[in-house]
């Protein structure tokens, strides 16, 4: 199980908010500001993962400060492996991002079993859309990474990704730094399925068009490397994630949203 604590504390954060650009026109369709809780189950391990059984609960919070978006994440899962022994990984992170794309600011706490193992915290800017830019952490020490050409930020993304399939397309692939990383952006590859039309009744933030996407993450400059991790979901065209799974490879967790409701913005 030691290796499968590895790639959990190695990502698949940034995805969750998603679970999940180029400059947007001002008719951008936004995203829906909301509090979202997914109960987390093993879907599936293979015997070389040492998993046997996995359960927690993820906590989202998307906020709109107006001139930002503000993403808050707590994510709890209970990992078992064959001798019945348990360990507790928490990952907790609050990022602001600029609603024009260009300034980011992130800290990310990672634990096991009580023990803080990461702390992540820094600011990013692009001077201008697509251009390249800095992110400067200050933890956990002082230094700066480059940030590409192209690069993105998480809800930018996510942006993106429903225009992209609004717009028909079926493959979409780009760097997206969320502060997790210090080497720099993922390449994040997603793959998007038809359209599904919004259902005739339920909750007004579920109640819409989706998308089946699966994405894929990649380490900085990984060309021709296998994924990181992959995040299967439902993408509404509101931001809302639905039917999420977080594939690590060896095992795979279940992600099933049980409490969603919208939030005011914080003007």
């Amino acid at each position: 199980m030691r290796q499968a604590l590895g790639w959990l504390r190695r990502g698949a954060w940034g995805a969750l908010a998603g679970a999940v650009l180029f400059s947007l026109p001002a008719a951008a369709r936004d995203v829906a500001p909301h509090r979202a809780i997914y109960d987390l189950s093993l879907m599936q391990a293979s015997k070389s993962s040492g998993v046997v059984d996995a359960k927690g609960q993820m906590l989202v919070e998307l906020g709109d400060s107006c001139d930002g978006w503000t993403l808050d994440q707590r994510y709890r899962l209970t990992l078992t492996d064959t001798e019945s022994d348990e360990s507790l990984l928490v990952v907790t992170s609050s990022s602001w991002e600029s609603k024009d794309g260009l300034g980011y600011r992130f800290f990310i706490r990672k634990l096991q079993d009580g023990d803080v193992t990461e702390e992540k915290r820094g600011r990013a800017q692009l001077p201008a859309p697509g251009a390249a830019g800095a992110a400067a952490f200050t933890q956990p020490d002082s230094f700066t990474v480059d940030l590409p050409a192209g690069t993105m930020f998480p809800t930018e993304h996510t942006l993106l990704l429903i225009r992209a399939a609004e717009q028909n397309q079926r493959f979409v692939s780009k760097k997206v730094f969320d502060g997790d990383s210090t080497e720099g952006p993922s390449e994040v590859t997603a793959a998007i399925g038809q359209a599904t039309d919004a259902p005739a009744a339920g909750k007004p933030l579920l109640a819409r068009r989706s998308w089946a996407m699966r994405l894929a993450y990649y380490k900085p400059d990984a060309a021709g490397a296998e994924p990181i991790y992959e995040v299967g979901m439902r993408l509404l065209d509101n931001g809302v994630a639905e039917a999420l799974t977080l594939d690590y490879g060896d095992f795979v967790v279940r992600a099933k949203l049980r409490e969603i409701e919208s939030t005011k913005p914080d003007c």
